[in-house]
Order: structure tokens, then sequence, then C-alpha cells
């Protein structure tokens, strides 16, 4: 039970790095604003991780 815990935290840590990574990968990807933005706020964790990069003015 506790393994199954611990593997479950790795899992949570590994996702949100994960989309992080995804995240800094479409900030700069040549792709139009409105896609990036459809991309972006479909992952799983985008809410609960702070923007890694500033918005662009």
């Amino acid at each position: 039970m506790i393994l199954v815990a611990i593997v479950a935290e790795l899992m949570e840590e590994y996702t949100v790095l994960l989309c992080r990574l995804v995240e800094h990968l479409f900030h700069e990807a040549p792709f139009p604003r409105r896609i990036r933005f459809l991309i972006l706020s479909s992952l799983p964790v985008a809410s609960s991780t702070a923007p890694l990069l500033p918005a662009p003015a």
C-alpha cells in the first residue's frame, strides 16, 4: 500500500513536469495564438501549474 502511494506521488510529479515541458515548447511554437491557447488549455493540470514563461506583450 505504501509503495502504491509512493508511485502515485512520483507519477503526479512526472505529469506536472511533463506538462510544464509541453507548455514551454508550445509557447514558442510557430502556431497561431488561438491554436496554442487551445493546446495549452487542454493540458490536464494546466490550471494547477504556474505559467513557465510570461505572456507576450
